[in-house]
């Protein structure tokens, strides 16, 4: 054998040998017990405390989940049981003393609407329109957020702001007295009714003239009402009361009584309706009180025209626009019935006029869709030559006579 041959044949055999004992300690290292115990699992026992304990997590999970669901799909809707549609609106309507241009122009704003539509000339306060007089001369509905006008009216006259004040709303939010009446803010009204009190705040709502009549001698005519104290907390006390007006009635002449004041510097005029021609000629104006409001009016003047421009009125610009218009819109509900609200006067370039819609009904009723039928009632004017044909002059420098005591009483009584 060569030496080649040999070094082959050892070679062999050495790794021969080598795949030999590699195989013995593989098989050195296998183990030979079974993969699975041969005992038996352990089983807890629950105690009967720890069971129902358990199932009662269980069941609340789940009414848990289900409730989370349930409110997810839920949405709520408001219902409302009353119509926003009437048909015979003007039926019993007293109409001898009233201006013939201005009423069918106020007829045909309305439309079908459920509501009424009362114009005053501010400068005497004369009627010169009710048209549904039913519904004005009803005991009257939460005034909603034209209750506004009177709380910012206190505000102004106690020194708590001026239109610049920024009021704080909550967290980083505050705003001041012009966007706060033009978007008719909430939380703004409430925090000067707190601050306010409800004491001053009754106090001034009266010399606005809530809880009493606004007319004279006006027959049908009622009081609306106003509470003696403040209403329950659970209701929203003072803060609800200056923001929707919630526990008030408010009638749309009262309300009417006070936009005419803001109108002209400050005389609040009792209502008169004339009934025939006579009464028209004979007319004269009587003044119920005078209000210390003429430096607050310019306050308040641009929160209102705000309202019309770029707030909750500005569905009336759509109808009119040829003149400005200043006004407060409200919109609320109670018990399945939802109002509307708009008052508003238009400054025209020939003098003044108050405009007042009130809506009842349901969701077609609100705010905005008030402000929306007077603009269309300020069109009709305008395209009837009214301000031209007979110009409304500013208020005369000498008082109106004021109405004896006596009369007051009787006719703001019972």
């Amino acid at each position: 054998m060569t030496v080649k041959s040999l070094t082959r044949a050892r070679l062999v055999v050495f790794f021969a040998s080598f795949v030999l004992l590699a195989q013995a300690g593989i098989a050195a290292t296998i183990s030979t017990r079974p993969l699975t115990s041969s005992r038996k699992p352990r089983r807890v026992i629950e105690s009967r405390h720890a069971r129902r304990h358990m199932h009662h997590l269980a069941r609340s999970r789940r009414v848990r989940s289900r409730t989370v669901t349930a409110l997810k799909r839920h949405h709520y809707y408001e219902h409302f049981y009353a119509s926003s549609f009437a048909s015979d609106i003007t039926d019993g309507d007293k109409t001898g003393g009233e201006d013939p241009v201005v009423r069918q122009a106020a007829i045909d704003a309305l439309g079908n609407m459920n509501g009424t539509v009362l114009a005053i000339e501010p400068t005497s306060g004369r009627i010169l329109a009710m048209v549904n007089q039913k519904l004005a001369l009803s005991s009257g509905a939460q005034p909603c957020s034209t209750i506004k006008l009177s709380v910012a009216l206190a505000a102004l006259k106690e020194g708590i702001i001026t239109k610049e004040t920024q009021v704080r709303l909550g967290g980083r939010s505050h705003m001041n007295l012009t966007l706060a009446l033009a978007h008719s803010n909430n939380a703004y009204f409430e925090a000067l009714g707190r601050q306010l009190g409800f004491d001053k705040v009754a106090h001034y709502a009266h010399m606005y003239g809530l809880g009493e009549r606004a007319g004279y001698h006006i027959a049908g005519e009622q009081l609306g009402t106003y509470p003696e104290e403040e209403i329950s907390s659970k209701l929203g006390g003072v803060g609800k009361m200056c923001s929707f007006g919630e526990g008030v009635s408010m009638t749309p002449l009262q309300l009417g009584a006070l936009v005419t004041a803001i109108s002209n510097g400050g005389t609040m005029y009792y209502l008169q309706h004339p009934r025939t021609a006579d009464e028209v000629t004979n007319f004269q104006p009587i003044v119920k009180r005078h209000l210390d409001i003429a430096g607050l009016i310019p306050e308040i003047s641009d929160g209102m025209a705000g309202a019309v421009e770029y707030g909750t009125a500005r569905r009336l610009l759509a109808n009119f626009n040829e003149e400005e218009v200043l006004g407060k819109t409200g919109t609320c509900s109670h018990a399945g019935t939802r109002y509307g609200w708009f008052a508003s006067y238009a400054n025209t370039s020939f003098g003044r006029v108050v405009v007042v819609v009130f809506l009842e009904g349901g969701r077609p009723t609100f705010g905005p869709k008030a402000a929306e039928i007077a603009g269309r009632m300020y069109h009709n004017l305008f395209s009837h030559d009214f301000f031209l044909a007979r110009p409304i002059v500013p208020a005369p420098l000498a008082p109106a006579p004021v109405v004896p005591a006596a009369v007051r009483e009787t006719n703001t009584s019972d």
